[in-house]
């Protein structure tokens, strides 16, 4: 078989939102979804539990650009206009990268950069730009002759442009090592790559890529109540977390109504808001500083066991406001990853060593089980605890209890693999 065919056959991925009901914007499902209400803004319930507007008073994502890899985006959308910058069709299939052929990657920028003119969603970021990179999913690889390398060429084109921030709210079952070298370069350019973790973990919780290549920010969803939703893939490669359940976007490629859908989709979309305007408020900080302050700002409750990582929800669940407002969280060392304790510069963390020193492992995955049941991170309101930061109302995403690692029986403290990877 000639390595194009393997390859196209390696790179089949999913975008990994899915429409309540019977329709879905991920690739092998069809129909019709129910149309949100006329005002899709008044569902984005996120945004007051994050206290938005609080955050805007400081920072609005300004001069920070995303590039988003996905199905394309409609810089027409009400909510878009003006919001949109020159980027690439990677996918080489019919159209360009302002085609978008799901609906799905004009929804990812409008919850990053929507302006909500016109009704449409607001943008977490709503004054930063996107640079759209589109690449193809199952579906489009099955009917149109494609680009078989249009991932790992649109991360290294995203990696060369000005985007500061990387969102790829697609997912594969298959690793490449052509990708990963991608995601590398763009880490080495001093881009943060954020990616979902997938769906369906029900059904297959697998690792996904390219979330589970540790140069990546693997970015699961959680639900209204805080907790891990359901349908999000758990497991040691999981860094962050960010809301992705019952959020309007696009029903389709027509653009003719919002359905509420969820999926780590949106919750990558969040995490790159939520970068994108901590980093509006420190434009000289590198990508290491901006996710160690959203890692240390991030939710976490008083039964989560400090130095401890949940394979549900990572570091915790994202609170921009916490930094912004508050200023929860400090930047720390310029060139150290706060995912690997390695540095992202190339050279060794140790200039004194004559060799490379070994993977360093991270910190280790909490022995206290859930206390509702198996894959599930509480989130339990604690009014007691309040949030003062304006990030989120008393107690949102404050008591997450970590996941426990069982073998033979015995709960105990495991490496999380993919940080020494």
């Amino acid at each position: 078989m000639a390595a194009g065919m393997i390859e196209a056959r390696r790179s089949r991925r999913r975008l990994i939102s899915t429409v309540t009901a019977v329709a879905a914007l991920a690739a092998g499902f069809s129909g019709t979804a129910p149309a949100v209400a006329a005002d899709a803004q008044s569902q984005q319930w996120y945004l007051d539990a994050m206290n938005a507007e609080e955050i805007w008073k400081t920072s609005t994502g300004q001069g920070i650009k995303v590039a988003v890899i996905d199905s394309g985006v409609n810089p027409n959308t009400s909510s878009l206009k003006g919001q949109v910058l020159k980027g690439a069709d990677v996918a080489e299939a019919e159209g360009d990268e302002t085609d978008d052929y799901r609906g799905h990657g004009t929804t990812m920028a409008e919850l990053i950069v929507g302006t909500g003119a016109g009704g449409g969603l607001k943008g977490l970021a709503p004054a930063a730009k996107v640079i759209p990179f589109r690449v193809s999913d199952t579906e489009l690889q099955n009917n149109e002759k494609v680009n078989a390398f249009d991932m790992r060429e649109a991360i290294k084109a995203a990696a060369d442009s000005d985007a500061r921030i990387i969102n790829i709210s697609m997912a594969s079952d298959f690793y490449s090592t052509e990708t990963r070298k991608a995601v590398k370069y763009a880490q080495r350019k001093g881009k943060l790559l954020f990616a979902g973790t997938g769906n369906d973990a029900v059904k297959a919780n697998k690792p996904q890529y390219p979330a589970s290549y540790p140069e990546a920010i693997a970015v699961a969803a959680s639900d209204r109540s805080g907790k891990v939703a359901d349908y999000s893939r758990h497991g040691d490669f999981v860094d962050i977390a960010a809301p992705g359940s019952d959020i309007p976007g696009w029903c389709d490629e027509t653009f003719k109504e919002y359905c509420k859908g969820s999926g780590t989709s949106n919750a990558t979309a969040l995490a790159s808001a939520s970068a994108a305007l901590i980093w509006s408020a420190h434009p000289d900080w590198t990508a290491n500083q901006v996710l160690r302050v959203m890692i240390e700002s991030a939710g976490r409750g008083k039964d989560w066991k400090k130095g401890t990582v949940s394979n549900y929800l990572g570091h915790g669940i994202v609170r921009p406001g916490a930094h912004i407002n508050r200023g929860l969280g400090k930047p720390g060392d310029p060139n150290i990853s706060p995912l690997t304790n390695k540095r992202t510069d190339g050279r060794s963390s140790d200039p004194s060593a004559s060799a490379p020193a070994s993977p360093k492992p991270s910190a280790p995955a909490s022995s206290q089980a859930p206390a509702d049941k198996a894959g599930s991170d509480t989130v339990a309101a604690d009014s007691s605890s309040g949030s003062s930061d304006g990030s989120g109302p008393p107690g949102w995403m404050l008591a997450a209890i970590a996941a426990v690692a069982v073998i033979g029986g015995g709960a105990f403290a495991v490496a999380r693999k993919r940080r020494s990877a």
